[in-house]
């Protein structure tokens, strides 16, 4: 059971305790409950959207960013393997209702809707340098202070950022749920979580429900922002027998009471939703993650002495106090950096408990006096 909760590092967090990813269990809601997962609009979580133009070796390459704040240090988000910008959506609403800051969400390379010449580097060096280039192309030679905060992938990648010394102004660096030692250990069991993965979706709607039942986002609210940023249309409309299979075997559906009399119609109407799914267009995976495998160690090997070499204030944040390895358990022991265990959230800390993650950081960056508390809070 241990081995499973660390297997979703790299693309976001794994099956509920007790469930088989993939597997067509049925999820036992109680009578009556039924639950919204139709998708949120971004604009309901940011201020603003835009396409931020860069060089890159003689092209041009775009990212999406999502931003809100006008007062204060500038949060710069960096999403885990697989999301996008818009994971963040909920936890930019809550900290910038907390303290005096600015938001800015970016879509990594190969993610969400960044249009870049090569999407297939994902290298570690690459991505940092990309987080660079925008927060040039937005400030120019004169940055505010920046903080950066990575989850998972994205907190691999805010440490290589900082290391790399790509953002002069940094303020601090706060890391999410993502440990060198845990994560090289994952690394052999990630192609089997992946693969476990339905392969699309009949709509998003169905990839949010999907998202929540098998546990890979526990909020719903943020599952429904979010996922609309991890799934795409299908370029071309599936109709092969295995398509409708991919499908039902990923939701775990909730607890539908069928008596003998209702099994043949059912059956008949199941029948005529496999019919009309493979004329739909569906939706699939924005990135496929098992073909970044030979990037998953850069991203994480020596990431542990290298976030303790970054000079400025460290927050880590982790869903298990389990995750520690033995360079971060001495650096804790002696003060290089702070850290805090939010228990009961799944890998996507900052979505499962955006209050929490909001609260925390709030907390860390007032008490280095990067920033003040909003008029009337806490």
């Amino acid at each position: 059971m241990e081995k499973q909760l660390h297997l979703n590092l790299l693309a976001s967090k794994p099956p509920m305790a007790g469930l088989q990813s993939g597997s067509n269990v049925k999820l036992r809601m109680g009578p009556g409950r039924k639950r919204d997962f139709t998708p949120l609009p971004w604009s309901q979580y940011f201020e603003t959207m835009e396409d931020v133009e860069v060089e890159n070796d003689n092209s041009k390459d775009t990212f999406r960013i999502y931003s809100s704040g006008s007062l204060g240090p500038v949060l710069m988000l960096l999403h885990g393997g697989g999301h996008s910008a818009l994971s963040w959506a909920v936890f930019t609403s809550v900290i910038c209702s907390r303290i005096n800051c600015r938001v800015v969400a970016m879509d990594l390379r190969g993610h969400g809707d960044a249009k870049v010449k090569n999407p297939d580097d994902l290298s570690a060096e690459t991505m940092a340098k990309d987080v660079g280039k925008v927060v040039e192309a937005l400030y120019g030679e004169n940055p505010p202070p920046i903080m950066i905060i990575g989850h998972s992938m994205g907190g691999a990648i805010a440490v290589h950022t900082a290391a790399a010394n790509h953002v002069p102004s940094l303020l601090g660096l706060c890391v999410i749920d993502v440990v060198e030692g845990t994560a090289m250990d994952a690394l052999n069991s990630m192609q089997n979580f992946l693969r476990s993965r339905p392969k699309t979706f009949k709509s998003v709607e169905n990839a949010i429900e999907w998202s929540v039942k098998s546990g890979q986002i526990r909020n719903v609210e943020s599952a429904r922002v979010s996922m609309v940023g991890q799934v795409k249309k299908c370029e071309e409309p599936l109709s092969s027998p295995g398509v409708s299979k991919s499908i039902t075997e990923g939701i775990i559906e909730e607890e539908e009471e069928e008596d003998e009399e209702g099994g043949e119609s059912n059956h008949k109407r199941k029948k005529e939703d496999d019919q009309e799914i493979k004329k739909e267009c569906l939706y699939t995976w924005r990135i496929e993650l098992s073909k970044t495998e030979k990037y998953w160690e850069g991203w994480f090997k020596g990431l542990s002495s290298l976030f303790l070499t970054c000079s400025v204030p460290k927050l880590l944040l982790l869903a298990g106090v389990d995750r520690l390895d033995k360079d971060l358990t001495i650096g804790q022991m002696q003060g290089k950096f702070q850290m805090q265990v939010l228990p009961q959230c799944g890998h996507a800390v900052h979505e499962d408990a955006p209050e929490k993650v909001a609260d925390a950081l709030a907390t860390f960056m007032v008490r280095h006096k990067f920033t003040e508390f909003k008029e009337g809070f806490p």
